[in-house]
Formats: C-alpha cells, sequence, structure tokens
C-alpha cells in the first residue's frame, strides 16, 4: 500500500536521510520500519493494559475467595468447639 506525506520539513526530511544512510538501508525503508514499529507497539499497548485489567479482576477475585475460605475455616473450627 502507498503512503503519501505532504508538507514534510526539509530537516526532517534531511535527518531521517541520514539515519537511513548510517543503516545503509533506503529513506523508504527506514520509514516503513518506523510505522510499523510504532503500529506494534501501540496494539502491545493496548493488549498490555488489557491484560493488566484481566490480572486485577483475577486477583480481587482470588482475595474475596480466600476471605471465604477463612470464613469457612472460622466456621467450621466454631462448629467442632461445640
Amino acid at each position: 500500500m502507498e503512503l503519501k506525506i505532504r508538507n514534510v520539513d526539509p530537516f526532517v526530511v534531511k535527518t531521517f536521510d541520514e539515519l537511513a544512510k548510517k543503516k545503509s538501508i533506503s529513506r523508504q525503508e527506514l520509514l516503513n520500519s518506523i510505522l510499523t514499529k510504532v503500529a506494534y507497539e501501540q496494539g502491545m499497548n493496548e493488549k498490555e493494559a488489557l491484560l493488566e485489567m484481566l490480572v486485577q479482576k483475577n486477583i480481587n477475585v482470588m482475595k474475596k475467595m480466600t476471605d471465604r475460605v477463612e470464613q469457612l475455616e472460622n466456621l467450621l473450627s466454631d462448629l467442632m468447639e461445640e
């Protein structure tokens, strides 16, 4: 797919050209790799946020379950004493 960007500051173009030259690749290859990296990082950030939310939900459920188990243990202990 083709992507065109107009009105880019000449300094920015020169900077990308120099960076591409240092890496021995074309400006197109450099910009393609940068855009690809940004796109995948954005996707990963969203997935990481979702994973963090799921982990927090699991932690909360586990805490509730631990409380319930402790309540049952206390109840059983009380019943055994009677």
